[in-house]
């Protein structure tokens, strides 16, 4: 009986997998759906717990939620597996295309009939933060931390500026433990394991990486870096891989990222996959094959951070969110994450600001996102056709 219903678990996640659009926001309603409605693996209180927990941690926020899950249910081996099927179809997806531009560019075709895209990824992100911001942002000091972020974002331009920020946001609001309610407190028992193999695997790529200077190790260390220190998902990860990879060392150009980054917010599964499209771009010089490793060590260096550190705080949350200033903590880091979603919005603008007609497509799709119950993936299917139109 446990292994037949661990079997349709797995084709639950599947499913989700291959109708998820939208972000950790939608993908949280379709979760419930599933997991609490249908097929009542636990009830909606400890899914919107579980949910939170992982909003707390850096990484991938649906995919650790999901992981999770498969470990309640069946522990660490489930966990693996909930982990490979949910993320397998965005994976393949966001490969291909990168493969795809890749040739498109080696036979000199023009990458012009996705100028639209630009403007309309800028749309999806500012849309994103807005949605986040309205749920994070409740008083003066949230607003503060969201401003002071977004401006420090802004100014300095560094990879990790980002971490540094967050934790900062998240220590400010720490101090503010009062306000939270009052629980009783047990004695922490924390099994250590999960978070020694956590910080083992980063120091010991990042040593692998600059011995052997292969660029599948490489790519594995910097996504493995980032998938740690990434705190928000998705709509704070797409920004600090900007800064990274376009900006800071120029393995992309901006326009083969925001292509790509358009893509990401629209098929199913998690907003991560991104890091598979950039490191079949960063691999694109040694072929094919290189192309593919490439991609197999962003996509693991990128989800498999969050996967350890979720197996290790897992064990003990029943006993850490009993202390008021991890609680008061998260409100400082979403705030964080809001101005740096922000600044994100307002660097990648610049470049177009002068073109009225990517304003008008920046402030299209932020009206249809708004406004209407078009799907995400119809929108850049009608920017592409734009495209080609124009």
């Amino acid at each position: 009986m446990r292994k037949i219903r661990h079997i349709i678990f797995l084709r639950d996640v599947l499913i989700l997998a291959l109708t998820c659009f939208g972000g950790p926001q939608v993908h949280l309603v379709m979760f419930l759906d599933m997991f609490v409605k249908k097929r009542r693996y636990l009830t909606e209180a400890e899914l919107l717990e579980l949910q939170a927990l992982c909003q707390v941690l850096p990484g991938p926020t649906s995919t650790q939620t999901i992981t999770a899950l498969g470990f309640k249910i069946g522990g660490s081996g489930l966990a693996y597996l909930t982990l490979l099927v949910w993320v397998l179809p965005a994976v393949v997806v966001m490969s291909a295309a990168g493969i795809g531009i890749y040739h498109l560019q080696l036979h000199q075709i023009s990458l012009n009939f996705t100028r639209f895209i630009e403007p309309m990824a800028v749309g999806f992100l500012a849309y994103g933060g807005y949605k986040i911001g309205e749920k994070v942002i409740v008083n003066p000091y949230d607003w503060l931390i969201m401003v002071v972020s977004g401006v420090v974002a802004y100014i300095f331009r560094s990879p990790w500026v980002t971490p540094i920020v967050i934790i900062l946001g998240g220590v400010f609001t720490s101090l503010n433990y009062k306000e939270q309610e009052s629980r009783a407190k047990e004695p922490l028992n924390i099994k250590w394991a999960n978070f020694i193999l956590w910080a083992g695997v980063l120091v010991s790529v990042a040593i692998l990486g600059a011995i052997t200077r292969s660029v599948p190790i490489i790519l594995f260390e910097n996504f493995y870096r980032n998938g740690s220190l990434v705190f928000g998902g998705g709509q704070v990860l797409t920004p600090i891989l900007y800064t990274e990879f376009v900006e800071f060392k120029g393995y992309l150009s901006r326009q083969e990222f925001l292509s790509g980054m358009a893509l990401a917010q629209v098929i199913p599964g998690p907003v991560f996959s991104i890091a598979s499209y950039v490191g079949v771009l960063v691999g694109r010089d040694g072929g094919t094959a290189h192309q593919i490793w490439c991609s197999v060590g962003s996509t693991v260096g990128i989800f498999l951070p969050g996967t350890f550190l979720i197996f290790f705080v897992y064990r003990f949350w029943g006993q850490l969110k009993q202390y008021r200033g991890i609680r008061a903590s998260l409100e400082g880091i979403n705030a964080a994450s809001t101005g740096l979603t922000a600044a994100a919005c307002v660097r990648l603008f610049e470049p177009m600001a002068h073109n009225w007609l990517f304003v008008l497509t920046v402030a299209g799709t932020l009206l249809l996102l708004q406004f209407t119950k078009i799907p995400s993936y119809a929108l850049i299917l009608g920017g592409i056709v734009l495209g080609l139109v124009f």
